[in-house]
């Protein structure tokens, strides 16, 4: 009889550890507009419970019958919010994660069921009581139904160990066909200036190079977990590089776009302020088309894999009239769709796209647009582009201008014109 009851009570806990729920892996997002949102990737659904301790300040995350089987992550030394992050065993088969906190905070969380590669996830967001945001308030990041599919688009922030990926170590075709045939849309987002050459510096003692960088890299995070797009960082650091060198990047990895970020300067007010979008005029395409014609020996594939090297100079130039003006027209309907949603932060300088000579726009196969973020010179405007919720929003809505142009012009043979 012992030996019986012996046998069950085997069978019961083996039973028990097969069950259980499994805590796959923890990822932190970076803060948006003082959230923190934290990800608790799990092989089934879970229960789970949520509240705030005091004196001190601590979240306690409970779940039923989960097994934890990878670390916690490290949280930056420099984190608003959190201080530490423990675990430990609870009423035997439970767990519990305890967040160590730095002041108040308010919490919630929702369960994602699988989609795609994705399976079941525990999303907690994590905002400190001071900067108003309620319990009940919706938070900057993309909030699905309750218990619906979220896709890794609904995440437009990077992990906090993910960086832009150093160019040198991107593929060297990156438009290769996925598996399903499908290729993503390719970005190139060039921040303006760096290094030796630091733009426009403000009155407060910002520097151009600084912020573009900022929301460039905002913008690569947010694309970069958009389904169906791949941003490339024409610069990611403090480095210098020639205009032409940023064409000829982006040229090297056929991006479908190319997206140039500035901060403009005024010397003769501090009363001008809003974004611009530009985008190459006529003036400056012809004269660009004379180089490309002069150097055509050296442009071997200028569209669409098509080379003019060995083409007489009319055909050259046709072929070459015919890329350009596809090329401007993608220009303007992209840039008119990015302003539209940069007007819904700031008031525009200028409500129509504007067209300039710029070196950057003179690619004659890529649609490309030059963004002036704000008035650098403008000391208000050079406080809101200091701080990073305002640079996050402007870079949330070049992410909405992009995908609402290629949407509705999708590239042949991409994965959103599939869709």
């Amino acid at each position: 009889m012992r030996l019986l009851t012996a046998l069950l009570l085997l069978t019961f806990s083996l039973n028990s550890i097969a069950d259980s729920a499994k805590i796959l892996n923890i990822r932190l997002l970076e803060e948006v507009q003082q959230i923190t949102r934290l990800i608790f990737e799990l092989n089934t659904a879970v229960d789970h419970s949520v509240f705030t301790l005091n004196a001190p300040h601590r979240l306690v995350i409970d779940f039923k019958n989960v097994e934890l089987t990878k670390a916690t992550p490290n949280l930056p030394t420099n984190h608003s919010i959190l201080k530490n992050i423990r675990n430990a065993p609870h009423n035997n088969n439970d767990l519990r994660i305890v967040l160590d906190l730095k002041q108040s905070i308010n919490a919630k969380s929702f369960l994602l069921t699988p989609s795609g590669d994705y399976q079941y996830r525990l999303v907690v967001d994590i905002s400190p009581t001071s900067n108003g945001i309620s319990s009940t308030t919706s938070s900057p990041f993309k909030q699905p139904a309750k218990k619906s599919a979220l896709a890794p688009s609904d995440f437009p922030v990077a992990t906090i160990e993910k960086k832009p990926t150093p160019l040198k170590t991107l593929p060297t075709k990156p438009r290769l066909p996925n598996v399903a045939g499908q290729r993503n849309i390719i970005v190139a987002i060039d921040a303006g200036h760096g290094g030796v050459d630091p733009g426009a510096v403000g009155k407060l003692g910002s520097y151009e190079k600084d912020i573009v960088l900022a929301i460039a890299r905002s913008l690569y995070t947010l694309l970069a977990n958009e389904d169906g797009f791949q941003p490339v960082m024409i610069r990611q650091d403090d480095t210098f590089l020639k205009l032409r060198e940023r064409i000829d990047i982006a040229r090297e990895y056929q991006a479908d776009l190319f997206i140039s970020i500035h901060a403009d300067a005024y010397a003769d007010s501090d009363a001008v302020k809003g974004p611009s979008v530009y985008m190459l005029s006529q003036s400056g395409a012809s004269s660009e088309a004379v180089k490309w014609l002069a150097e055509k020996e050296n442009s071997a594939d200028l569209v669409g894999g098509v080379s003019i090297s060995d083409k007489d100079d009319l055909l050259a130039s046709v072929l070459l009239d015919l890329s350009q003006t596809g090329t401007l027209e993608a220009s303007a309907r992209v840039g008119t769709s990015v302003l539209n949603a940069l007007s819904g932060v700031s008031k525009l300088h200028h409500s129509k796209v504007q067209h300039a000579a710029f070196m950057v726009l003179r690619s004659p196969d890529i649609p490309s647009i030059l963004i002036e973020t704000g008035f650098i010179s403008t000391p208000a405007e050079e406080q809101k582009l200091q701080d990073p919720n305002y640079r996050y929003q402007i870079a949330y809505a070049l992410l909405e201008g992009i995908k609402t142009y290629f949407t509705k012009y999708p590239p042949p043979g991409t994965l959103l014109a599939r869709q």
